[in-house]
């Protein structure tokens, strides 16, 4: 029995990691084949890219993942890593800007049209992508899920592919480094930015105080404290993107009033 699931993991590791280096050689390929038609893509777009996908891939596999099944020290720098770095080095990638722009034109019209809709627009809408971000770890370390996850590997896969993609949703509605058809104001980014940090910091304090079932007192204590620590380093980084942006689009009009 013991054999067939360590057979099992294997398999999915495998999958895993043939999944992520696809994903790293169609970036790649794009960056080249866009350089046809427009300027030179940015080498440090495609290093944020190959970093991010590498987060995923030390998350998901090797040692690190292994140990993440049997310690929630562990387990909590997978999270920081799928759930927080990982989705800001690909935002920082801008991979539907890439996308773009190696495309044909008449593909790139459809795409376009699809970012348009209502759907993608409800979708990616910070408020939306705020909720489904924090409100699935709530979910995931307020209730029986945590458990359950590491009995099932369908659901195990399920969650952290959550975890990612709300990452990315919430990162990517907060900075736009991808065009979008509709912007949210700088305040509203703002609000609720600072709402999603101050929840992801009231989680953490409610994990140290009153951890997930099988989890050891003392390695909740530690992996609360990383997930508040580590996850405030990287919200500095989102912080400063953010505000920088912020400045860059108000200085015109500083500018304007000031020569008015």
């Amino acid at each position: 029995m013991e054999h067939g699931v360590q057979s099992e993991i294997s398999a999915s590791e495998f999958g895993i990691a043939l999944l992520l280096l696809t994903a790293i050689i169609i970036y790649i390929h794009a960056a080249i084949r866009s350089r046809n038609k427009f300027k030179r893509w940015p080498a440090y777009r495609s290093v944020f890219w190959i970093s991010g996908v590498f987060s995923i891939g030390v998350s998901l596999i090797g040692p690190l993942a292994d140990w993440a099944h049997h310690n929630f020290i562990a387990h909590m720098s997978t999270h920081l890593l799928i759930g927080m770095l990982a989705p800001l080095l690909l935002v920082l990638a801008s991979p539907m800007t890439l996308l773009l722009r190696s495309l044909s034109v008449a593909s790139a019209r459809k795409l376009t049209r699809f970012l348009k809709s209502r759907p993608v627009y409800l979708l990616s809408h910070p408020l939306t992508a705020a909720t489904l971000n924090t409100g699935g770890l709530f979910l995931l370390y307020r209730t029986d899920l945590f458990v359950l996850m590491h009995e099932h590997m369908l659901l195990y896969g399920l969650v952290h592919f959550h975890v990612l993609a709300a990452g990315y949703l919430f990162t990517a509605s907060i900075i736009y480094m991808d065009p979008v058809a509709h912007k949210a104001s700088f305040p509203l980014r703002a609000v609720v930015l600072v709402a999603a940090l101050s929840a992801h910091g009231i989680l953490s304090k409610l994990i140290y105080a009153s951890p997930p079932q099988t989890v050891p007192k003392s390695q909740a204590e530690a992996g609360s404290m990383l997930m508040y620590y580590g996850g405030d380093a990287i919200d500095a980084v989102l912080i400063t993107i953010f505000c920088y942006q912020w400045f860059v689009f108000a200085r015109p009009r500083l500018t304007a009033q000031k020569n008015g």
